[in-house]
């Protein structure tokens, strides 16, 4: 247990049937955790909670329940999925099981089209999670409408249009794709009569797709923060802008103390703004929030594409048809000058590399960069560094010396780790997700959702992305790679301390530790004491941030409020 000296009564304590601390002294059987002005001040057994109380001290009883650090999130797109939550129609696997499903789903959506178009989310690999095995076809989808442009977003990467959409588009035998579209190279995948299938990759942002008014948007943020994050007990997150009226919304809604999830914001270059303006952020974007409520972090840039678009940069070809090896997005001289101009800025740069040559890329261009910078520049991360290692030697000992931070994403191991071997060698059945391998090997890993357009439902919750690291099952029940299974403490690690130490925040967050920002999660259940197979369905019951309740589950048992009479005696 941890005690200051207690100079001062608590502001808040908090009683309950066990804590997790994750990181510091362990405790055992019921605690009382004492708060001040926002932070940790004192974790002694429950026997002890008088020594803590003042007269102004308000007491709240978790009963036999479980205490935990909050979640810390490294990775999100919420403002997209926020977007989507509104703009869509949901077409995802096993929602919708077949391709009759999605146009039945599609058909729906039709009175509620937005500018004459109606959007469907479907999965990521949405062709293999269909009991086809394929996408909608165009004409499929001109069957629902050909008065209503119809589009598929398949998980971000790739889309599905019908012919009134790709005429809006300005797609046909004479299109020219052009040379970059932000997340990859953009493809039109054709038929043998050189016509447009309807499939087009890597091309979502050159859509002409409609858009939220702000007062939507506005809500969206605000609803799709707490529906996403803050209700799973995420409450630190690493948010990749969308766009700068996003950016200002969310920082209304954390001056205004509304929101109940801390933002690191990573500026997407050249989706929100160019590098350039990225690294000059505070001549056009002012925030007027707490920085430790929001606060910008650093600059997000993709240097390949998807794996479900087989886009990502491989040193091995894939094995589809008419398929190479994938296709760098950034240049290594454009790489060198991101690390350099974000280093001046003193921003942390997170780069965006799927596949194993585009790690490798970015960590030369790293090395490279770095000779003339300052060892005390922020640490430079690697989006997806984790997932997939086919040459596992060849991959940490470059992120060794680039100094890299990776960030993995588990839940990633059930929305496409069955589906890849076909994508790339069977080699991929032993090579995802090494998660056991790079604890042992002294890598910290953190967890994060990635959660975009075509996430798998729950994405976002924690418990989730924990089971997969422990569980390790596919979208279809496979267990892939058991002996790259972990511990429960170790995911929860990976989930809390991990992902603050992805920020260089593991002093302020991440675990329950004097000094340490009081966000605190009360769960329904100790996820250590808990039938593995079931821990996805641990819930929690209420969340604090900085010791005030910004979250209550319907239908959980809200914390009890006791008098300081009931403890017995307490501090003046």
């Amino acid at each position: 247990m941890q005690s200051s000296s207690l100079p001062d009564p608590a502001d808040v304590v908090v009683l309950a049937g066990g804590a997790i601390t994750i990181a510091g002294p362990e405790t055992s059987g019921p605690v009382a955790v004492a708060i001040r002005n926002g932070r940790i001040t004192s974790i002694l057994p429950r026997e002890r909670a008088r020594e803590l109380v003042g007269s102004g001290t308000e007491i709240l009883d978790a009963g036999e329940r479980t205490l935990l650090p909050g979640f810390v999130d490294p990775h999100g797109h919420f403002e997209v999925a926020a977007r989507t939550r509104y703009l869509t129609v949901d077409c995802r696997a096993p929602r919708c099981s077949s391709i009759s499903d999605v146009l039945e789903a599609l058909r729906q959506g039709l009175p509620e089209a937005r500018d004459g178009w109606v959007i469907g989310q479907g999965n990521l690999f949405f062709d293999k999670k269909l009991k086809e095995g394929r996408f909608p076809t165009r004409e499929e989808l001109d069957s629902v409408s050909r008065d209503v442009a119809l589009v598929v977003r398949a998980g971000g990467h790739v889309s599905i249009l019908n012919s009134l959409a790709l005429e809006r588009a300005g797609i046909d035998g004479a299109y020219v794709e052009a040379d970059y579209s932000i997340t990859g190279r953009p493809s039109v995948m054709r038929d043998a009569k050189g016509s447009a299938s309807g499939v087009v990759k890597e091309m979502d942002r050159l859509l002409p797709l409609p858009d939220l008014s702000d007062a939507e948007l506005d809500t969206a943020i605000a609803e799709g923060l707490t529906e996403l994050y803050t209700r799973y007990g995420v409450t630190s997150l690493g948010e990749i802008s969308e766009s700068r009226a996003g950016l200002g919304l969310m920082d209304r809604g954390h001056a205004r103390e509304q929101l109940g999830t801390r933002l690191f914001a990573y500026l997407w270059v050249p989706g929100t703004a160019e590098l350039a303006e990225a690294c000059d952020y505070r001549s056009w974007l002012g925030l007027d929030s707490d920085p430790a409520r929001m606060r910008v972090q650093g600059v997000k840039v993709f240097s390949d594409g998807g794996y479900s678009a087989a886009s990502a940069a491989q040193t091995r070809p894939y094995q589809l048809e008419g398929h190479g090896c994938g296709e760098m997005a950034m240049s290594r001289e454009q790489i060198i000058e991101a690390v350099v101009r974000t280093a001046d800025a003193g921003l942390q740069l997170a780069v965006h590399a799927n596949g194993d040559r585009a790690q490798l890329e970015v960590c030369a261009a790293v090395v490279a960069a770095r000779r003339g910078l300052p060892a005390t520049i922020p640490v430079p991360r690697i989006e997806h560094a984790g997932n997939f290692l086919p040459d596992y030697d060849a991959a940490v000992n470059a992120w060794a010396e680039a100094g890299i931070v990776p960030v993995p994403q588990p839940v990633f191991l059930q929305n496409f780790g069955e589906f890849l071997p076909e994508y790339v060698g069977d080699h991929a059945w032993h090579t995802q997700f090494p998660f056991r391998r790079l604890l042992d090997d002294g890598w910290s890993l953190s967890a994060s959702s990635d959660v975009w357009v075509g996430s798998e439902e729950q994405q976002t919750n924690p418990f989730v992305s924990i089971s997969c690291c422990v569980n390790r099952r596919t979208f279809h029940g496979q267990v892939l790679n058991a002996e790259q299974a972990i511990s429960v403490d170790e995911a929860l690690r990976m989930h809390t301390l991990g992902g603050a130490e992805v920020f260089g925040e593991s002093s302020s967050r991440g675990s329950l530790e004097v000094g340490k920002l009081a966000d605190i999660l009360v769960l329904d259940r100790d996820p250590r004491r808990v039938p593995v197979e079931t821990i996805a369905s641990v819930q929690v019951d209420q969340v604090l941030l900085s010791g005030r309740t910004v979250f209550r589950r319907d239908g959980g048992v809200p914390m009890r409020q006791v008098s300081a009479a009931q403890l017995g005696a307490v501090r003046p």
